[in-house]
């Protein structure tokens, strides 16, 4: 019995010398060890190959907010195969945005994301590449495309899809998912509800949950399975491009455009797999987003009845006059004061103007911040972007500390969010504070990204809401069927469903 003790009791010293000897290797190779002291944010860089990722995963939030506490706004960890440092500071997160190429920093999300979404992703290019990229996504949602071809398109989407919710338990994160995915694939390739769209889906969710994942290529992970969702997407992709070329007929879509873009000379002609790898970018980033926050403004609105008051009553404003039939045009949603809290800016710089991403429309005198009030309101509060990653290519300064080549900056705009001196009171959902604040007076607004890689399609994501946003309050009244359970972390989701019980209105 002594002799089985001593076994056990040198067991367990043996498992805490050799992974102190493992934690004090990875702090050494990646540390201050190697550099010149306090060079390096402070921090702590976990386990070799793993680092801290599943703390963060299970903790999200809370591992960001202890570290925070204890080595301030800018510290090192080592995250989803990387080493990263994370920046929490609103005025050094506006300029790592602005930065950019020229400042040593590029895109850099992790390789399970840049393995799956396909290197001529949009988010992961940079140089010659991205601005071929950007002009042919650019080419797709300018304002011009979304008057004439787009809007009309997605109006016709929601009236279909959001009838017959009377007198029926809704599952709205289902359906709004559902919604994102048709929606997109109908601008993108004329796609409409059954076998094919169900395929795409099913492969869409699995690739989702891949590109938050380490990058272990091994049957049953997460990354595994995402990486097999895209060979799917990719062949069913392969496939429409090859019957297009056959049948040789015209589409008014967007797969139309992009294989066409380049013929008249104006910009360089893409290729088939920069063409797939748009598109899957252009699937992915709208349905996470769209569907999310379409979910939780019905989650907010549900629980704040003066703001849904008062954002029926505008959209009631819109539809006098209108037959019940009758699409909403352009006119009327740059009319959505409080959906959109138009404001004209008539002084404003070009730092500014790259950061915001900001549309100029040739007929005006003066740019519009296209600020959505209710939509604001609901990503700032329910943070359905946590941040953005860049990658250094050269040391990069910052603070007196130096980041090295190679690593990881996580511009963590999740806090920002919730900053009292920024958003008073910033726990509770309130788009009003919306009509208070410009993009002048707000320089830490992120919510869609900054300076040269602000969302290209933000503006037709917004139509997308504000357009489902129409059609839902002026149909119909709900109120939460059961107990939904909303989670914040690794992305916002209700793991049960998000239920209501829909009457007419």
């Amino acid at each position: 019995m002594a002799l089985l003790l001593l076994v056990l009791v040198g067991v367990v010293v043996g498992v805490v010398v050799a992974s102190s000897l493992l934690l004090r290797w990875n702090e050494v190779r990646y540390g201050n060890g190697r550099r010149k002291e306090g060079r390096l944010p402070p921090g702590t860089m976990g386990w070799p190959l793993f680092g801290e990722t599943t703390e963060f995963l299970k903790q999200g939030p809370s591992f960001m907010k202890q570290r925070r506490l204890r080595y301030g706004r800018l510290f090192r960890t080592h995250i989803l195969g990387c080493p990263t440092v994370v920046c929490m500071d609103p005025e050094l997160n506006r300029r790592m945005l602005l930065q950019g190429e020229a400042g040593g920093l590029v895109p850099g999300y992790p390789q399970s994301m840049l393995d799956i979404l396909g290197r001529n992703n949009i988010a992961a290019v940079h140089g010659p590449l991205h601005r071929v990229m950007r002009g042919a996504m650019l080419g797709l949602v300018r304002p011009a495309m979304l008057r004439t071809s787009l809007l009309p398109k997605i109006d016709a989407f929601m009236r279909d899809h959001l009838s017959g919710w009377a007198g029926s338990v809704v599952d709205v994160q289902a359906k709004t998912k559902e919604m994102a995915l048709l929606s997109a694939l109908r601008q993108i390739a004329g796609i409409t509800a059954g076998p094919l769209s169900d395929a795409l889906k099913t492969e869409l969710c699995t690739l989702v949950l891949g590109t938050i994942s380490l990058p272990i290529n091994l049957p049953g992970t997460s990354y595994y399975q995402g990486f097999q969702a895209r060979k799917k997407l990719v062949s069913m992709l392969e496939q429409m491009i090859a019957e297009r070329r056959c049948s040789g007929e015209v589409h008014d879509d967007m797969l139309d455009a992009l294989l066409r873009s380049g013929n008249d000379g104006t910009r360089e002609k893409l290729t088939d797999e920069q063409i797939i790898d748009l598109l899957i970018a252009l699937i992915y980033s709208g349905y996470e987003t769209m569907s999310t926050t379409s979910m939780m403004a019905v989650k907010y609105l549900s629980d704040h009845p003066q703001a849904l008051e008062e954002l029926r009553r505008e959209h009631l404003d819109i539809r006098k006059g209108k037959s019940p039939e009758e699409a909403i045009s352009y006119e009327d949603f740059k009319s959505m004061a409080f959906t959109r809290a138009v404001s004209r800016i008539k002084s404003i710089t070009i730092e500014d103007k790259v950061r915001l991403g900001i549309w100029y429309e040739q007929d005006h005198d003066e740019l519009m911040d296209t600020s959505v009030q209710v939509i604001f309101e609901t990503l700032r509060l329910a943070t359905v972007v946590n941040g953005l990653l860049r990658k250094t290519t050269k040391d990069v300064e910052m603070n007196g500390y130096v980041i090295p080549k190679g690593w990881r900056i996580y511009v963590y705009t999740r806090e920002i969010n919730y900053d009292p001196f920024m958003y008073p009171d910033p726990m509770t959902f309130n788009p009003w504070r919306w009509l208070e604040k410009n993009m002048e007076s707000h320089p830490h607004f992120m919510l869609f990204g900054g300076g040269g890689r602000m969302c290209p399609g933000k503006e037709v994501g917004t139509a997308e809401i504000a357009t489902f946003l129409h059609y839902f309050v002026t149909r119909y009244r709900w109120e939460e069927e059961g107990k939904n359970t909303i989670l914040k972390f690794p992305r916002v989701e209700a793991p049960n469903g998000l239920h209501i019980r829909v009457h007419d209105y």
